[in-house]
């Protein structure tokens, strides 16, 4: 027979412990050490035989990806700073990866949840299972369909495309290209971000008169795909001046699809965010501008916002950070918070 556990004998005894513990230090320390005393028996208290921890999770869609890469880093040092342990959990764009993440950060009893999904879709999913488990979550960057979470923090894409569609059509117009056409390779349209760079470029084109090509969407975010899309544009569209990749990290591809067409100086290329190298190319005139993200400051925001939440205090259920439209005109005087917020340079 199976020895009965008296549970009011376990309660009173672990109840007279932590009394005269409380009461050992109020005697021998006195009331200041008492404060920071029980603070700390408090924090080491045990629920379900497992030590009480701040643990937060980054879920991310792909972390090869600077951006990415760069918000990481802003969460964790962030996250950090706070006294939370952390972990990043990368799906390299796969959704499959990206629920084992999910449930692999559960099992291990993560405080919260700062996640930014592969699409605005998979993130309901996301937002249930943390739900189930009482988890809350932050979204930083991409959105969701619907689901309940804690802070949804984002650029304001559709503003940031529109600016550096005006950079480009000025300079278009500056070369009398205003009669020629734009492409778009653009990141999934089915992410609500996506959606929104490609209607704020559009708005700026038309505004200015200036037709639009064509679209291609990635897939798998590589090199070859952005070399491919970019040339294949330039080959079906005679008149096409003008290329507006919606990510930055495959940059090369378009740069390297224009030189080998023979279109060097004859199709100009903008972008959506920046990688390190555009503090040369831009003044350089190889990238007409950029509309930069502060993935950096994002990660920031959500690791603080996160912690604000879990302390019990009200947090803003949205909010949008601005994007820095940048050309040659404005880099220099531009140039210390991009290495911060945008790059993450020198960020501690």
């Amino acid at each position: 027979m199976k020895k009965k556990i008296d549970c009011e004998k376990v309660s009173f005894s672990y109840f007279t412990t932590t009394l005269m513990l409380s009461l050992f230090v109020f005697l021998t320390f006195g009331n200041s050490a008492y404060a920071s005393s029980a603070a700390s028996i408090g924090d080491s208290l045990v629920t379900n035989n497992k030590q009480i921890k701040k643990k937060l999770a980054y879920i991310v869609s792909d972390s090869r990806i600077p951006f990415w890469d760069i918000m990481g880093r802003g969460i964790k040092n962030t996250a950090q700073s706070l006294g939370y342990e952390f972990q990043i959990y990368t799906a390299e764009n796969s959704a499959k990866n990206e629920l084992a993440s999910v449930a692999a950060a559960l099992r291990d009893n993560v405080s919260g949840i700062i996640v930014s999904p592969t699409s605005s879709s998979a993130c309901v999913t996301i937002l249930k299972w943390a739900k189930k488990a009482g988890v809350p979550v932050v979204i930083s960057d991409i959105g969701t369909d619907g689901g309940d979470y804690v802070s949804y923090i984002s650029s304001n894409n559709k503003e940031g495309a529109y600016q550096v569609g005006k950079i480009l059509a000025q300079k278009m117009r500056s070369m009398g290209w205003q009669d020629g056409s734009v492409g778009i390779v653009a990141i999934p349209q089915k992410r609500l971000n996506g959606q929104l760079r490609t209607t704020g470029f559009m708005q700026a084109m038309d505004e200015a008169g200036i037709k639009g090509a064509d679209i291609k969407q990635q897939f798998d975010f590589s090199y070859e795909e952005t070399y491919n899309y970019t040339r294949l544009m330039i080959e079906k569209y005679a008149a096409l001046r003008a290329i507006f990749i919606q990510g930055s990290d495959r940059y090369q591809g378009a740069l390297d699809a224009i030189e080998d067409t023979g279109k060097r100086k004859k199709v100009l290329l903008v972008s959506f965010d920046a990688e390190p190298i555009f503090l040369d190319l831009i003044p350089e005139g190889v990238i007409v501008g950029a509309a930069m993200q502060q993935p950096y400051l994002m990660g920031e925001k959500a690791a603080i916002l996160m912690d604000k939440y879990l302390q019990g205090k009200p947090v803003e259920k949205d909010v949008q950070l601005s994007i820095l439209a940048v050309s040659e005109e404005n880099i220099t005087e531009k140039l210390a918070i991009i290495k911060r917020n945008v790059l993450g340079i020198d960020a501690k």
